[in-house]
């Protein structure tokens, strides 16, 4: 209910002729800063590339059909699929699901046990899990790269302790833009559960447990579904921004773990870069996360009826 006025009237009573006025700044936010942006993409994927870079103001379907047909070098080839782009696509895909499967292995036991401590010592278990948010995303990068290159401190103590006769190879792999991802977004997966897990009501496990259930069974069947929306709210913000991410590619990968996310900063560099194709490239990746989205979207609205 909503709270009450000296009048009699509901505070959502007495600010409802200037609601709309009170949401005003935050329309022109998203407006000018989400909205302008995006549409001004959509146009530019559907313009034509200029020789020397930019833009030319002719509308048409190049962008796309580069993206999806090769008709070779001058453009009068019989169109093949162009697989080299469809790959990068896939292989965003499963770097993204293959760090969110990883951050929700790690970051779910870590919630719940920050979730258990005594109240006191929570703040400080959150604060060493988001200290390295102090840091710039560059710097923890160039610094992960710098613990796993081949003359770098892992390799020197593997070294060292005889696990290993010869450095690893760890740059330029999958594993090593895999390694990146899961640093990156491990936070964004341990807040969401943890909030969840505060509020779950551990009384249930407790009756569960006096009844002879096995833990794995109150795991499964009485905890899990309670802080299911912190679990799918964190393997969104872990899936969505990996999608697109271009950093731990471009750093600790190579021209063999090339992502959706450098492809797209490819195109914008510089004057011999493809705009249009830049700008349509985006779109497709938008479109995956809204359908993403929707579909969450689509799941909450089932449970909640």
């Amino acid at each position: 209910m909503a709270a009450g006025t000296g009048s009699g009237r509901t505070v959502s009573a007495t600010f409802s002729p200037v609601r709309g006025w009170l949401l005003l700044p935050s329309w022109l936010v998203i407006g000018i800063f989400l909205l302008v942006p995006v549409l001004l993409m959509l146009v530019y994927s559907f313009l034509t590339k200029e020789f020397r870079g930019g833009v030319i103001w002719e509308f048409s379907l190049a962008a796309y059909d580069q993206f999806v047909f090769d008709r070779g070098l001058f453009g009068d080839d019989p169109p093949q699929i162009e697989w080299a782009y469809i790959t990068i696509f896939v292989r965003s895909i499963l770097q993204a699901l293959g760090a969110t499967v990883l951050c929700l292995l790690i970051g779910f036991p870590t919630a719940y046990f920050i979730a258990t401590r005594p109240a006191n010592t929570r703040a400080i278990w959150l604060f060493l899990v988001t200290i390295p948010y102090w840091v710039n995303l560059l710097i923890r990068t160039v610094s992960m790269k710098f613990l796993i290159r081949d003359n770098g401190p892992l390799n020197e103590a593997l070294l060292a302790i005889g696990v290993i006769d010869a450095p690893l190879q760890l740059i330029n792999t999958n594993f090593a833009v895999q390694l990146g991802l899961f640093y990156s977004y491990l936070p964004f997966m341990v807040l969401p559960i943890y909030a969840s897990v505060e509020r779950y009501n551990f009384a249930l496990s407790e009756a569960a447990s006096d009844l002879y259930a096995p833990k794995w069974t109150i795991l499964r069947s009485i905890l899990l579904p309670v802080v299911k929306p912190g679990i799918i709210a964190g393997c969104i913000l872990v899936f969505v921004p990996s999608l697109g991410a271009f950093l731990a590619p471009d750093l600790l990968g190579g021209a063999k773990t090339f992502m959706i996310g450098s492809l797209i900063e490819e195109q914008f560099k510089g004057n011999a870069g493809n705009w249009p194709f830049g700008a349509a490239a985006s779109m497709i990746l938008l479109s995956m996360v809204l359908v993403v989205l929707l579909f969450y979207a689509r799941a909450q609205s089932r449970e909640q009826t």
